[in-house]
């Protein structure tokens, strides 16, 4: 089996296979070395009759003339690098004559794009998608966007290969302006408003806390409403006691801004005398408080909302003590305490407690009020008490702001007393704020347009504040904020300085370019391999490049789905209980995030020995829980979880919630992780024949499936990857079987004859074509840093990063260094 891998290694890298002297490209080559191959080999699945896989190699040209045949002789060049082709069942070459076509066919690819550098693809001029809009108006504007999402109303991105930062499906629609305009208003607002610096208030709430109708009417009895009281985790399917909202705060805070929260808290009965499956907290753990925003025009105060971050997060002492966190509020917004860790679904809890203690409540009662009245009044469940709450705020460290002075600088006060500066003054900021917003100076006809708007609306009585207002509003309305700039400089298309800025800042920040880079731009001197190097190494050190890791873990391993077929809550009742979903998504960025920074080998997102846990990930996982809360690097001696693979957010988003599917896990990593994506089923097979209603199991039903012609060869690519990871269930947990009589097996054979027993093999088999994961990983990233997809002139600037980049940062770097990254 070894002149397989010899294939994989020495012809997967294309154009360094080419270099073989003995290896013509003529077309006297093709037609002597190629076309007899394809005779032998190829043609008698690949002629008119029916082609397998649609392809059809009779009418096959003898040179590479045009991009026709380039994909032709590309995709025969793939199959025999993966050793795919001819399957195993049919009649196989000698190694040397599989290497004579790998080298011709390498050497002639090569040669073609290097004679057509002309054709290389262009990107298209595109806007900015959601995040990035987001991103940029709280860069540019020094705004806070926990709460305050100015594209919440924004029709949503459409996505390819669940990239959302793709020019070509970044259409821009009448809804989608007259959004802007909405958010343009708002954003500006928000940066210079109120012109008068807020005064700073305290408000105090003792007694009278009231939470929510179905226990208030226990707590009324049993504390007169002396203490907030928290049962429920967030996750709870019918909360009760999960939200501690402060009703007498319901219409929220007055002005945004910093506001300090102190409160009397207790954490009780965390050493319950309760069964602890029954209860299902853990008291060897402290009991975590947590603050999260509420709004009452989002609904009800003591229910789930759409937009709550965790504000902030406080472990309790045991006995009554004092707290203090400082945390961002909105106008409008009213803090809310919830229990990280407390009771799974109290509103069932109440009934089970009585019922299997009875001897401890009161005999003869039914019904869900009285069994939650004995459970609370008489009960020790698990609980968090809050005697007394401070608010005050806004607290304030600068003024004018940091908003007020990214919009009017020096001049915000004289404007703020309704004093009038001079037109110089006026053209100086919005010179100034132009230039940023639109990521390169602004022209003189640019800043007359905005100036012009300006002078008009003081002329109409409107105060110079609110005219300059107004400019701003115009300038992040305008073509050039909302669209990066792709201006080139020469023939090569080599793109302009600030639009290199604009790409490099997009990609690892989704952001606007900051002050070093614009600097540079304005110089000219960005476009240096030396100075790219640095600033990628700057970029990626700062804390906006989290955006990278977010949106581009989103689009390469499909995260973003994590979380829309959610896990059923009877057989999943951790995932919701210990908020698993935000854990998954947590281990997978700090994994790569920890890659970056130490620029350790590719392989690891294939396999590895160690990864990031906290202790209910460390659960699922039957992993030792790190002693100290969060998330924790760990060594991992079990080969199941090292890698990607074993990672519970790929898992979770490759199931269905309710079950798994080795059609659906093999589709995703065909597609995901080793970027080759299978054909669409032909429209008249049914994803299921109804031939399978005999078969026992899922390797039945599929084995039958793959019986019929037009399903096998896709199938016989997606199954094996699919079981080898049908040992996780929907939600990553391992298990041996689906139930006591059915074993789980996940063995398989690979298209090209090689067999594993379970996903442990699979990787080590992965491991030895990582050559074709690093391509998969480097096309998908380049795609997401240039805002276009992969054309065959990427081919060889793709195979040349892939090969050269050992490091997660390397790869990076050379993504940035690469000519698709750096023309246009």
């Amino acid at each position: 089996m070894m002149w397989r891998l010899k294939c994989v290694m020495a012809g997967l890298t294309l154009g360094l296979v080419g270099t073989n002297a003995s290896a013509d490209s003529t077309p006297n080559s093709i037609s002597s070395i190629v076309d007899p191959f394809i005779q032998n080999y190829c043609i008698e699945c690949h002629s008119d009759d029916e082609p397998k896989g649609d392809r059809s190699f009779e009418e096959l040209a003898n040179d590479i003339s045009n991009d026709n045949t380039l994909v032709d002789f590309q995709d025969i060049l793939d199959q025999l690098n993966l050793s795919e082709m001819p399957p195993p069942e049919s009649d196989q070459p000698s190694d040397q004559d599989r290497m004579q076509v790998i080298e011709t066919l390498t050497t002639a690819i090569s040669k073609y794009h290097a004679s057509h550098q002309e054709h290389r693809a262009h990107s298209i001029l595109r806007r900015l998608n959601a995040r990035e809009y987001r991103n940029s108006v709280r860069d540019l504007l020094a705004i806070d966007v926990t709460m305050f999402d100015p594209t919440e109303r924004f029709p949503r991105d459409q996505t390819v290969d669940h990239l959302d930062n793709i020019g070509d499906t970044l259409v821009t629609s009448s809804h989608l302006l007259s959004r802007y305009l909405d958010a343009a208003d708002a954003v500006i607002n928000r940066a210079i408003y109120p012109i008068e610096k807020p005064a700073k208030k305290t408000w105090s709430f003792r007694e009278n806390f009231r939470q929510q109708p179905e226990i208030d009417n226990v707590h009324r009895r049993f504390n007169g409403f002396k203490h907030m009281t928290l049962y429920d985790v967030v996750g709870a399917d019918k909360p009760e006691g999960a939200y501690g909202p402060i009703l007498a705060l319901a219409d929220g805070v007055p002005f945004d801004g910093v506001y300090e929260i102190r409160f009397q808290a207790e954490a009780l009965n965390r050493d319950h005398p309760y069964d602890d499956d029954l209860i299902g907290t853990d008291r060897g753990q402290p009991f975590r408080l947590g603050i999260v925003p509420g709004n009452r025009d989002d609904g009800e105060l003591h229910m789930p909302q759409p937009n709550e971050p965790l504000l902030a997060e406080i472990e309790l002492a045991d006995q009554p003590s004092w707290y203090s966190v400082r945390v961002p509020l909105d106008r409008g917004y009213t803090p809310r305490f919830t229990f990280q860790n407390g009771l799974m679904d109290a509103r069932n809890l109440w009934t089970k407690l009585v019922k299997t203690y009875p001897d401890q409540f009161e005999k003869g009662i039914s019904g869900i009020v009285e069994y939650r009245n004995q459970a609370i009044t008489r009960g020790k469940l698990p609980q968090i008490r809050i005697y007394e709450i401070e608010i005050t705020g806004p607290l304030i460290d600068q003024w004018p702001t940091k908003s007020q002075h990214a919009v009017l600088g020096d001049d915000f006060e004289t404007l703020a007393r309704g004093e009038s500066i001079s037109k110089d003054q006026i053209r100086s900021r919005v010179e100034s704020f132009a230039s940023r917003a639109y990521r390169r100076p602004a022209t003189d006809d640019e800043i007359n347009q905005i100036v012009d708007v300006i002078d008009s609306r003081i002329a109409a009585g409107e105060s110079a504040i609110d005219a300059i207002a107004d400019g701003c509003k115009m300038v992040l309305c305008s073509p050039n904020f909302l669209y990066l700039e792709n201006r080139t400089i020469d023939d090569a298309q080599h793109l302009s300085q600030h639009a290199l800025a604009n790409r490099l800042s997009y990609f690892l920040w989704s952001s606007t370019p900051d002050q070093t880079l614009r600097n540079l731009a304005d110089t000219g001197r960005l476009d240096n391999d030396q100075v790219l190097r640095r600033q990628v190494n700057r970029m990626l050190a700062d804390p906006k490049s989290e955006a990278m890791l977010h949106g581009f873990l989103d689009a390469w391993l499909a995260l973003s789905d994590l979380g829309s077929a959610p896990p059923d809550r009877g057989d999943f009742r951790d995932f919701y209980r210990h908020d698993l979903g935000t854990a998954m998504r947590t281990e997978t960025e700090l994994f790569f995030r920890n890659q970056l920074d130490k620029n350790l080998p590719i392989d690891n997102f294939i396999d590895s020995d160690f990864t990031f846990v906290n202790t209910a990930l460390a659960n699922l996982y039957g992993v030792d829980a790190p002693l100290e809360p969060g998330f924790h690097r760990v060594q991992l001696s079990d080969r199941r979880r090292g890698g990607l693979l074993g990672q519970a957010s790929v898992l979770t988003v490759s199931a269905n919630g309710i079950d798994t599917s080795p059609v659906v896990r093999g589709v995703w990593m065909l597609e995901n992780f080793l970027g080759t994506p299978p054909s669409p089923p032909p429209p008249d097979v049914q994803p299921l024949d109804p031939d399978t209603r005999g078969a026992t199991s899922i390797r039945d039903q599929l084995s039958k499936h793959r019986d019929i012609a037009t399903c096998f060869d896709c199938h016989r690519k997606i199954d094996p990857l699919g079981f080898a990871l049908e040992n996780y269930d929907p939600i990553g947990r391992w298990r041996d079987s689906y139930s006591k009589r059915t074993k789980i097996d996940a063995s398989g054979e690979l298209p090209d004859g090689k067999s594993f027993r379970d996903v442990r093999e699979l990787k080590t088999i992965l491991i030895s074509r990582k050559a074709q994961f690093s391509r998969a990983l480097t096309t998908k990233m380049l795609a997401y840093a240039t805002g276009r997809l992969e054309v065959l002139s990427d081919r060889p600037a793709i195979e040349k990063i892939a090969s050269s980049a050992n490091g997660t940062r390397d790869l990076v770097i050379e993504v940035v260094l690469s000519e698709p990254f750096r023309t246009k």
